[in-house]
């Protein structure tokens, strides 16, 4: 009897060890997390199962990594391990680990991969410790990296971009339009070093002679300042007519925060789009929800800086459930107008960024009074809408699409030797934007799946005191109503074994 019982615990045990054995290369899951975070998308099978050439990931990870640090390695690895599935033996990857080997190391920095600085506790003692979290992704002699994975990365767009770029004969050419004051590319390196990923970013001036060559599958059309000419409008619909892209990002009014002034802006591109049934209304979008500015106040023999908010400058976080504003949180525009379509029904108009539930409109010239104490009066809108896409027949027979945003500088970052960091969902939407424009293989989905913060920042005061000090009591409730629980348990036990004995 007691060889059965060994036998069986022993067998037991072997499947255990057996199943967690296998596990690391062969598992099986259910996603129930919001947007699908752990299912591959479309876009990704598709380019795994197109493969016609080897493809080598080397990811280089250092180990004896801190937990949350460790997750980020582990679903690179499960991530791996899809990937090598569905593409039938045309993937391989390896994990490396520089931090045996200086060698390893040194191979590590010269492919790309950038060495972090991650805080770690030893001995109860806080230290930073070098790790690397990186891959490099080769096919044939071409040569892609990912330098550094962090906890928020969208991993799956990174990696499924990274091989696509691979396999990518030539890359399809947007066009930034020039020669009417726009910004140059230069003045725009985020979202440059985001579409050079998948695309050939470069500057395009319209020739009146020649129609706009063919390799450009989309155009945008940023902040133009200076009249275009008609002729030039012409291409632009000659462009549209063969199934072409554009997006326009429009200035209708101007603010000058040294005069604290604004202005309308009229450059002839505000007729070109109400004659698709777009209009873009030369009016300031003000909003309860915005940036703060800095103001010059004086106290006595003092002068201070303080902030205050500025209603001009909105802070858009209300998105339409679209690929191009999908899991966007929070979008700053400057001197942003509201757009409306008021064509008919033979083109598909889709709002895709709204204004807060305080919000309204000002029509220019006014001045801006930066010491107004707004208040709920002020803001009786809501839902206006800054950002749309226009779908079909919109010049000609066949079928095209535009992008219309009421703020022609929120993806500026200005002139390299005094560019700003720009916020980096802004960034997001135009990139996001040209990718619904121009690539047909659904890769902008992954660009924002599975970030999508929930900043505690956002609740109210009272909210705030009661989730925290429900977080520090209720596991304590918990373990004392266990322990009565317990206790009564045990007691009713007691009771009944004496009531037997007794009988």
């Amino acid at each position: 009897m007691k060889n059965k019982l060994y036998i069986t615990i022993g067998l037991v045990l072997g499947i255990i060890l057996f199943l967690n054995f296998i596990s690391q290369d062969f598992f099986f899951r259910l996603d129930f997390s919001e947007d699908s975070q752990y299912t591959l998308s479309k876009a990704t099978k598709d380019i795994l199962k197109n493969l016609d050439s080897p493809v080598t990931i080397k990811a280089y990870f250092s180990e004896n990594l801190p937990p949350e640090i460790m997750k980020i390695r582990k679903d690179f690895k499960e991530l791996l391990i899809e990937y090598t599935n569905l593409s039938k033996g045309m993937l391989v990857y390896e994990f490396i680990n520089p931090s045996e080997k200086d060698e390893l190391e040194r191979e590590a920095v010269q492919d790309g991969i950038q060495p972090l600085l991650i805080n770690v506790r030893e001995k109860d003692q806080m230290k930073q410790q070098k790790v690397f979290m990186g891959a490099i992704i080769t096919q044939g002699t071409n040569k892609e990296n990912i330098p550094a994975l962090q906890p928020s990365s969208p991993i799956e767009y990174l990696l499924s971009t990274a091989i696509k770029k691979l396999t990518m004969t030539n890359k399809p050419s947007i066009g930034l339009l020039q020669g009417h004051g726009e910004p140059n590319v230069g003045e725009m390196m985020q979202a440059y070093q985001e579409l050079s990923v998948q695309y050939s970013f470069e500057p395009l001036t319209l020739n009146d002679t020649a129609p706009i060559p063919e390799r450009f599958k989309s155009i945008a059309i940023v902040a133009v300042k200076d009249s275009i000419p008609q002729r030039q409008f012409r291409q632009l619909d000659d462009f549209l007519a063969k199934g072409g892209r554009i997006l326009v990002a429009i200035n209708r009014v101007n603010g000058d925060l040294t005069k604290a002034y604004g202005s309308a802006v009229n450059n002839g591109l505000e007729s070109w789009l109400s004659l698709k049934g777009i209009h873009v209304d030369d009016n300031f979008v003000i909003d309860k929800k915005c940036a703060n500015v800095n103001v010059q106040q004086q106290q006595g023999m003092f002068r201070f800086m303080t902030q205050v908010a500025f209603p001009y400058i909105p802070i858009i976080n209300k998105f339409a459930n679209h690929p191009i504003s999908k899991n966007l949180e929070s979008v700053v525009m400057q001197f942003v107008s509201s757009v409306e379509y008021t064509g008919d029904s033979s083109k598909k108009f889709t709002p895709i960024a709204f204004s807060s539930d305080q919000s309204a409109t000002l029509k220019p010239p006014l001045y801006f009074d930066v010491q107004k104490q707004w208040s709920d009066a002020d803001f009786p809108r809501k839902n206006i809408v800054v950002a749309a896409t226009l779908e079909g027949d919109i010049v000609g027979a066949v079928k095209s699409k535009m992008v219309i945003i009421g703020d022609g500088d929120f993806a500026i970052n200005g002139p390299q030797s005094q560019g700003q960091k720009l916020n980096e969902d802004n960034v997001n939407l135009f990139v996001n934007s040209i990718d619904w424009l121009s690539d047909d293989t659904g890769l902008i989905e992954l660009r924002t799946k599975g970030i999508t913060s929930r900043p505690i920042k956002n609740l109210s005061d009272g909210t705030k005191t009661f989730l925290k000090y429900l977080n520090f009591l209720l596991p304590i409730l918990l373990v004392i109503g266990y322990g009565i629980f317990r206790m009564q348990m045990n007691r009713n036990i007691r009771i009944k074994r004496m009531e037997e004995n007794y009988g």
